[in-house]
C-alpha cells in the first residue's frame, strides 16, 4: 500500500506551531530511527529523551489516526509525530515496506498462532493481561445460571471481568504515581472500563438483558469498592458514571424484572450511589416507573399528547430518560409509539427524522416549522431526509435551519452548498458558500467563492473583506493565517500586518511571510518588529530558535536597504555581533546575513 496523498499544511493544521518546529528539529536530527509500512499501518520509532512509538493508520487514502507512547496530550499532534511525517514527506526512501499482521499470520494453522501468542507472553508477560481483556470483549464466557424466572439463560462468568477490572485500576494509580507531573494532561480513568460499559450495551441491544446486568453489577460494583486510592489522587468519576448510568437505564428497562429482582437492583443502586458518591438517579427513576407509569402509558397509547410523566415537576435527567425509551422503542420497531412519545415530550429533532425514516416526507414538512428549534436538529433531520432520497425537502429544511439558533452554521452551510450544487442551484450554491465564510473564514473557501462569484466578484469581494475585519472568534486559531494570506493576495499589507502585530513568535511562518511582504510597502514596521521578535529570542536564549531571529533579522536588513539605511544596519549588526558573541549557533547563523 501506497502513503496517501498528505503535504506540511496537513501537518500544521494537526499540531501546534511549537509541536512543528520541535518535530522539524526531530527531523534534522534523523531521530527517526525506524520507518515502517505495513499494510494502513505507519510504524516509527523516535529517539528523544527515551524511545517513542508512532503508529499512524491510514483508511480511505487519508490519515485516520496518529498515536504516540509518549505523555503529550495537550493540543494536537506531538513532536514525534511530526518528525514521522515530515521524514514520510521529505526522505521517502527510508520507509521499507514490510508485510501486513495478517500477511504474517497466513501461513500459521491453528496451533502454530497458539504457540506464536504462547512465545509472546512467555518474553512480554504483562500481554496476558491485555489479552484476557480482548477475549473477554469477542468471546465472553458464560456459565448456566437459572434466573427468578423458569427459563434458563446464559450467564457471563463475572469473575474473570472483576480481576481484569481491578487490574485496571490498580494500573491507573501506578501510572498516576509513575507519572512525574500527575495526570493534568490526561484523564486517569482507564479507557477499557468504558469499553466494558458498551459490551454491556451490547448485549442489552441483542435482547440479553440479564447478561447486561450482571456485567453492568460487576463494573460498577468493583469500581465502587476499589476507587478509594484514584479518588486520594482527585481522580474525577463523573464520566464514567454517566456512562454507566445510561447503561443502566437501558438495560432496566429492556428486560422483563421480577418485582424481587427490582427490589435486590434498587438497593444496590442506592447503596453504590452513597458508597462512591455516584449519582444514579435516572437508573432508579427508570426502575421505579418501568413502562407501567400510567401518564407514559397513555402518550403511548395515543390517549394523550401532552401528559405530564413526572410528578412534582420535571427531572434533570428527563430528556436524557426520554432518549433512551425512544431508543428502546426504535430497536424494538415500535414506530407509532415512538413517535407519539417524541413529540409528547418535545423532542422535535427525534420526531421529524422518524418520520423522515418512515418516508413520511408531507407529515416532515408540515411539522418542520413547529418541531425545530435548532440549525443543529435542522441539519440533522436534512441528512436523513437525503438518505431516504428527498433533496428538494431536505435543502429546505436546512436553508429554514440558517434562521435558528445554534453552533454548526459553517457545517450546515457547506451542506446546503452541496446539496444545491447537486440539485444545480448556483444562486443558493453561492449564499451559502457566504454564510459558511462569514461564520469560520478560510482561504479556500474565499477561492472557492471568488470562482462562483463571476462578473459580481468585486462587490462579493468587498463585503468577505469587511466581514474578516471584524471576525473575532478567538477560538479559531487558523484565522489569522487565513487572514494574512487574503490580505497579502489582495495586496492589503496593513491589514496583513494588523493581523499579526499581536501574534507570539510561535507563529513564525505567517509573521515572516507578512514582514517579506511589507518590506516596500511599510519598512519602518518591519525593522521595529522584527528587532524586538529576534532580540526577545536571543535574550532569552532560545537556542532552538535562532533560526527564526537570524531569519528576522533577514528582513530587518531589507527594510534598511529599501529605506536606503545601509549603514545603520551595519551598526545595528555589530552590535548584535558583539552582544551575542558567545551564543556559537546563533553565530553560526547570523554570519549569513
Amino acid at each position: 500500500m501506497s502513503l496517501p496523498q498528505f503535504d506540511e499544511t496537513l501537518l500544521r493544521n494537526y499540531a501546534n506551531p511549537k509541536s512543528f518546529q520541535r518535530g522539524e528539529d526531530y527531523f534534522y536530527r534523523r531521530a527517526v530511527s525506524s520507518l515502517v509500512l505495513r499494510d494502513n499501518l505507519l510504524l516509527a520509532v523516535v529517539e528523544g529523551s527515551a524511545s517513542y512509538d508512532v503508529c499512524v493508520e491510514f483508511q480511505n487514502d487519508t490519515i485516520d489516526s496518529a498515536n504516540c507512547t509518549c505523555p503529550y496530550d495537550y493540543d494536537g499532534w506531538c513532536k514525534h509525530i511530526v518528525a514521522t511525517l515530515l521524514t514520510c514527506l521529505r526522505q521517502p526512501n527510508k520507509i521499507e515496506e514490510c508485510p501486513s499482521l495478517a500477511q504474517l499470520l497466513e501461513p500459521l494453522d491453528l496451533q502454530q498462532t497458539q504457540q506464536l501468542i504462547q512465545q509472546l507472553v512467555d518474553k512480554q508477560p504483562e500481554l496476558l493481561n491485555r489479552i484476557e481483556s480482548v477475549v473477554n470483549r469477542i468471546a465472553p464466557r458464560t456459565v448456566a445460571v437459572k434466573p427468578s424466572s423458569s427459563k434458563q439463560v446464559p450467564k457471563i462468568d463475572t469473575s474473570s471481568y472483576r480481576s481484569q477490572i481491578r487490574r485496571l485500576l490498580r494500573d491507573a494509580v501506578r501510572s498516576i504515581e509513575d507519572y512525574e507531573y500527575g495526570y493534568d494532561d490526561e484523564d486517569p480513568v482507564p479507557e477499557e472500563l468504558f469499553d466494558l460499559v458498551q459490551d454491556a450495551q451490547m448485549f442489552t441491544k441483542r435482547g440479553d438483558g440479564y447478561n447486561a446486568i450482571a456485567l453492568l453489577e460487576t463494573i460498577t460494583d468493583t469500581c465502587a469498592k476499589n476507587w478509594d486510592e484514584l479518588d486520594e489522587y482527585g481522580a474525577d468519576n463523573n464520566l464514567l458514571v454517566d456512562s454507566l448510568n445510561e447503561a443502566w437505564t437501558e438495560a432496566i428497562l429492556s428486560t422483563e424484572l421480577t418485582s424481587s429482582e427490582k427490589v435486590d437492583l434498587e438497593v444496590n443502586l442506592e447503596h453504590w450511589s452513597n458508597e462512591w458518591k455516584a449519582d444514579f438517579s435516572m437508573s432508579l427513576a427508570a426502575l421505579h416507573q418501568g413502562w407501567e407509569n400510567r401518564a407514559l402509558q397513555q402518550i403511548l397509547a395515543g390517549e394523550e399528547q401532552n401528559a405530564q410523566i413526572w410528578e412534582g415537576g420535571t427531572a434533570y435527567y428527563a430528556d436524557n430518560l426520554v432518549l433512551i425509551r425512544l431508543k428502546i422503542l426504535e430497536n424494538q420497531e415500535r414506530y407509532e409509539e415512538y413517535l407519539r412519545l417524541a413529540k409528547a415530550t418535545g423532542q422535535g429533532q427525534q420526531y421529524l427524522t422518524m418520520l423522515a425514516k418512515l418516508d413520511r416526507i408531507d407529515e416532515v414538512m408540515k411539522a418542520a416549522s413547529q418541531q425545530l428549534q435548532t440549525m443543529e436538529q435542522a441539519l440533522a433531520v436534512s441528512e436523513t431526509l437525503v438518505t431516504q432520497g428527498a433533496m428538494e425537502q431536505g435543502l429546505q429544511i436546512a436553508r429554514k435551519g440558517l434562521m435558528l439558533q445554534g453552533y454548526c452554521r459553517y457545517q450546515l452551510a457547506k451542506w446546503i452548498s452541496e446539496l444545491a450544487q447537486e440539485l444545480d442551484q448556483p444562486d443558493i450554491v453561492l449564499a451559502a458558500e457566504i454564510r459558511a465564510f462569514q461564520s469560520q473564514a478560510t482561504f479556500t473557501d474565499y477561492h472557492r467563492i471568488k470562482k462562483l462569484a463571476g462578473e459580481d466578484w468585486p462587490l462579493i469581494k468587498e463585503d468577505l473583506l469587511n466581514s474578516l475585519r471584524t471576525y473575532d472568534h478567538e477560538w479559531d486559531y487558523k484565522i489569522h493565517e487565513t487572514k494574512t494570506n487574503i490580505y497579502l493576495e489582495e495586496g492589503l499589507i496593513e491589514d496583513a500586518i494588523a493581523a499579526v502585530d499581536g501574534l507570539s513568535s510561535y507563529d513564525f511562518e505567517t509573521i515572516y511571510k507578512v514582514m517579506k511582504a511589507a518590506v516596500p510597502h511599510n519598512p519602518e514596521w518591519v525593522i521595529q518588529n522584527g528587532k524586538k521578535r529576534a532580540e526577545k529570542i536571543m535574550n532569552e536564549k532560545k537556542a532552538e530558535y535562532y533560526d527564526r531571529a537570524v531569519n528576522f533579522l533577514s528582513q530587518v536588513k531589507q527594510a534598511y536597504i529599501q529605506l536606503h539605511q545601509s549603514a545603520e544596519w551595519s551598526s545595528y549588526r555589530a552590535k548584535i555581533a558583539k552582544e551575542h558573541a558567545r551564543k556559537h549557533k546563533l553565530m553560526g547563523l547570523f554570519g549569513g546575513i
